[in-house]
């Protein structure tokens, strides 16, 4: 059923197993700025493995005694209860406990104190402690995404929490952004401008907003992606003729030709240990998805179902390759096990484009047209749960979701 939060998250779709779980609303959070309950429960719900159930009227907070006959009435598993308080220095302290309703037992707490503008961060936090509490996985609610928008003719590259709300621009321009990359340490991108009239690769370092140009070679620079040591970057690169991969020294040097196939070779993304690049090539005659050692050497060809698949990700366990497949004129979102190479497709709309792994391997989020208009969209694996995101209007492509927070 669909979950509304007051930062319009709208999740869809039934899981085959869901926790049921109560998040109360906080003590006192009628007068804080943000509604930390109902972050909590619409990150929870768009895990796909929680179902948000009604608090009812009951007052809790973390010192309550929980009457638990009223929650087993409900099949509630957990509850989640606690406070927000500002303090006299104008920060806030946040308490909460969680509790195992079936047991009538506390299972862990949670506290902080953070000024105003980081409490949607905190709410985010307490996902993660409640998710990884229930689940025994570390959660990835406290993380961001990033993304591209073309309104009124500008184009706009956004940094936002990982539900799309909080979004910053980081960079605006009359000519096109894409590929935005995040960094493994979380503080820099690297994308493709259009700002000179031909395609760049810039570094955006996003505390500073400095940025400099890495790869601005003759002809085409795109498609960066980060070596797992942030060391480096491999990129394609046309100054040679055709379209290469390319590694960039981001120390400097002369960057190393690691295809060198006649055709198209673009979109290249680690394997997590750094030791394999997959890529798309239309060296067999049509874009499909291929791997080979990150230092260049043979490829092998990964994708074989349909004659069309492009934009690989890879999730940071190394078990899963996400790519989009073109079927019929839609192009619609797979996931690969890439150990049984069993492929499982996970939309039913038409335009999915760029699909990004959560760096706890749990979910994708990834760009569509649903029901007419743009959307950002976060799936599970099995394509059971999916949520649309909060974000900004217009155009929206391009979303990238960065590493866990430091």
């Amino acid at each position: 059923m669909p979950s509304w939060a007051q930062f319009r998250v709208e999740v869809s779709g039934v899981g085959m197993t869901q926790l049921p779980v109560v998040v109360a609303p906080f003590k006192g959070e009628a007068q804080s700025p943000q509604k930390l309950a109902a972050i909590v429960q619409a990150d929870l719900e768009r895990s796909g493995q929680f179902k948000g159930l009604p608090a009812g009227s009951t007052q809790l907070d973390e010192l309550s005694r929980p009457d638990w006959s009223v929650w087993r009435q409900q099949s509630a598993e957990a509850l989640v209860a606690g406070s927000v308080s500002r303090l006299a220095d104008g920060r806030y302290d946040i308490r909460a406990r969680l509790w195992d309703a079936v047991k009538g037992q506390e299972k862990s707490e949670f506290r902080e104190t953070v000024v105003p503008a980081d409490l949607r961060l905190s709410a985010h936090r307490m996902s993660d402690w409640v998710y990884q509490q229930l689940t025994g996985v570390q959660g990835a609610f406290a993380t961001r995404i990033a993304y591209v928008t073309k309104s009124s003719g500008r184009y706009t590259l956004w940094v936002a929490d990982s539900d799309g709300d909080g979004s910053k621009a980081a960079l605006s321009s009359p000519e096109p952004i894409i590929s935005p990359t995040w960094a493994p340490n979380g503080a820099s991108l690297a994308y493709v401008s259009f700002e000179s009239r031909k395609p760049v690769v810039y570094v955006h370092e996003l505390l500073s907003g400095q940025r400099r140009a890495v790869a601005n070679f003759k002809g085409s620079n795109s498609a960066p992606t980060w070596a797992p040591d942030g060391k480096s970057l491999v990129a394609t690169l046309s100054r040679d003729g055709g379209s290469q991969l390319f590694r960039i020294d981001l120390a400097g040097g002369e960057p190393r030709k690691l295809t060198q196939a006649g055709a198209i070779n673009t979109e290249p993304v680690f394997t997590p240990d750094g030791s394999a690049l997959y890529f798309v090539s239309d060296r067999g005659g049509s874009p499909q998805v291929y791997r080979m050692p990150s230092q260049g050497g043979p490829a092998e060809r990964v994708t074989f179902a349909g004659n069309y698949n492009i934009s690989p990700a890879l999730s940071p366990d190394g078990r899963w390759l996400a790519f989009v497949s073109r079927s019929g004129g839609s192009f619609r979102l797979h996931a690969m096990d890439l150990n049984s190479g069993q492929v499982t497709p996970l939309t039913d709309t038409s335009a999915d484009e760029r699909p990004s792994f959560a760096p706890n391997s749990r979910l994708l989020v990834y760009a569509t047209v649903q029901q007419g208009q743009e959307a950002l969209m976060t799936t599970t694996l099995d394509g059971r749960i999916k949520a649309r995101l909060s974000g900004q209007g217009g155009d929206i492509r391009e979303p990238h979701w960065g590493p866990l927070r430091k």
